[in-house]
């Protein structure tokens, strides 16, 4: 019999009544090109509300990547540590640059990077460790900046999941010379696509915005500062449009809401799924030197099998709950270049992990759906 309860995506955008009414004003202000009206506020808003030193609005995470690796100036044969559990922008952006990617195992108990493995694969040819603060969660940041002020190693966060989350007290994204944000769908605020560069070093700045207006000295002419400007350096088309930034705006000005829902999501999730742990299954338990942004809520099956049945149970309830990464040291494209180095930790996560549906707009009475039928299928499995 076909299920005909309300389907429950995984993900639903949230609108909060605004972004119309700017993208609006900004087409009435008759720029819609980047760097205008609204692409000012952004980065005002980044740099007022968090201890950024430059922020710089791009089409996405990935593109702040890619200028990160420009501006680290990686070469072939040079080496960069990160996650192998991570979205395969982390790696492309320096692979493209013809960097080695070394990957390095995520924590048995959370799928950040092991910080207690990276300086084992630490040589004179490191040029850059690369982190990902998963779910929004950070990293052991005291363990990961000892290790790059001892080696002399630059550090990029990949803060894709992470805004408005800290370690002891301190944002993610202020750790790293550079770190790059999401504005995605899937994200907690978002612009439908869309990405955030943080420089954090003064003597990246300058060249940042040459790369970023196509290896052009361009937004120093918009600042009257030379009388023209021209061809100065390798570069690319990374400015969003005004309708991109008049979008993230209205989301930006809610924030605080926007947070505060999710983690009360969250944490409706984390109480009421508790008693699974008598099935073996694992929940997500946040370090005390971190905080959660409601970002994702994860659950870790005992094994693929019993995941894979899961996703299909929920699915018949018209429920959708997805898995996460695939281990990017086992890709079809990078698993020659792989040393053949286990990363257990990794493909646990990658086969075991599961999210659940998390959303602004997502109701009680949805989210006991979800839990009914997680334990449903337990009781039952």
């Amino acid at each position: 019999m076909q299920n005909t309860l309300p389907k429950i995506p995984f993900n639903k955008p949230f609108l909060t009544g605004n972004e119309t009414l700017y993208i609006t004003q900004a087409v009435a202000k008759g720029h819609l090109a980047g760097d205008g009206f609204f692409t000012k506020k952004v980065h005002a808003f980044f740099e007022t509300h968090f201890p950024f030193k430059k922020c710089l609005l791009v089409h996405s995470c990935t593109a702040a990547l890619e200028m990160s690796a420009f501006l680290l100036d990686i070469q072939p044969g040079d080496e960069v540590i990160m996650p192998a559990f991570t979205f395969v922008s982390t790696a492309n952006a320096f692979v493209m640059r013809g960097a080695k990617v070394i990957f390095v195992d995520t924590q048995a108990d959370f799928p950040n990077i092991d910080a207690d493995k990276i300086e084992a694969h630490i040589s004179e040819k490191t040029k850059a460790i690369v982190i990902v603060h998963y779910a929004g969660v950070a990293c052991d940041m005291d363990k990961i900046l000892h290790l790059t002020q001892k080696y002399k190693i630059a550090l990029i966060e990949d803060a894709a999941h992470a805004i408005d989350s800290y370690y002891k007290g301190k944002a993610l994204g202020s750790f790293g010379c550079m770190s790059t944000f999401s504005f995605h769908e899937t994200k907690n605020v978002i612009s439908g696509e869309g990405g955030l560069l943080v420089i954090n070093n003064e003597k990246y700045i300058a060249r940042a915005e040459i790369i970023r207006e196509k290896g052009t000295n361009r937004a120093a002419f918009f600042r009257g500062e030379i009388d023209k400007y021209t061809w100065v350096d390798i570069g690319s088309s990374y400015l969003p449009s005004e309708i991109i930034a008049a979008f993230l705006y209205a989301q930006l000005n809610h924030l605080a809401d926007i947070q505060t829902k999710r983690k009360y999501l969250w944490q409706r999730y984390a109480d009421k799924l508790a008693e699974l742990q008598k099935f073996g299954v694992k929940l997500p338990q946040i370090p005390a030197y971190a905080t959660n942004n409601g970002h994702l809520f994860f659950m870790v099956c005992n094994n693929l099998s019993e995941r894979s049945a899961l996703i299909s149970f929920l699915k018949k309830q018209n429920i959708d709950a997805v898995f996460h990464y695939q281990a990017l040291h086992l890709s079809p494209f990078y698993q020659k270049n792989h040393s053949g180095e286990a990363l257990p930790h990794t493909l646990m996560f990658a086969d075991q992990l599961l999210r659940l549906p998390l959303f602004y707009d997502l109701s009680d009475d949805e989210q006991d759906r979800v839990i009914e039928g997680i334990f449903e299928f337990y009781e039952n499995y």
